[in-house]
């Protein structure tokens, strides 16, 4: 699998993914990472919350950023230095989740990338923040 490298990269360059959101993927997520609030995990629960329903954990959307990053821009290679979130909005199971991910800068000495990333539902947005990665650079 290859990615971009720190040549092939410049500011404003971007990419998205989109990701509808599953009970499946609530529940393993909740498996994997510990994480067993009822907000996500008990309708009954979630029913009396501000959301009424069961909402995704905030980093679940927040690893589709991570995916994006890893599989596109820049891609394999890219190793992960940084993020900030603000978390927005809730997500719920079904809704579909966009990430994108925009370059605003290069830094060639240190092979740094930093990108404003968003995640939307609907055009609206539920996550945002700014990621900084260390790319790859060329052999040679």
């Amino acid at each position: 699998m290859a990615g971009l490298y720190l040549e092939d990269l410049s500011v404003g360059q971007s990419a998205t993914l989109s990701r509808t959101v599953s009970e499946g993927d609530i529940v393993r997520f909740a498996e994997v990472s510990g994480d067993h609030n009822p907000v996500h995990l008990d309708e009954a629960y979630a029913a009396n919350t501000p959301f009424k329903t069961r909402i995704a954990h905030g980093m679940l959307g927040a690893s589709f950023i991570s995916a994006l990053l890893a599989g596109a821009l820049p891609g394999p290679g890219a190793i992960y230095l940084s993020q900030s979130l603000a978390f927005k909005r809730p997500v719920k199971i079904g809704d579909e989740v966009t990430v994108t991910a925009t370059i605003t800068a290069v830094d060639e000495a240190k092979a740094r990338v930093t990108l404003a990333t968003v995640a939307s539902v609907n055009g609206k947005a539920v996550i945002e923040g700014e990621a900084v990665v260390m790319a790859p650079r060329k052999a040679g």
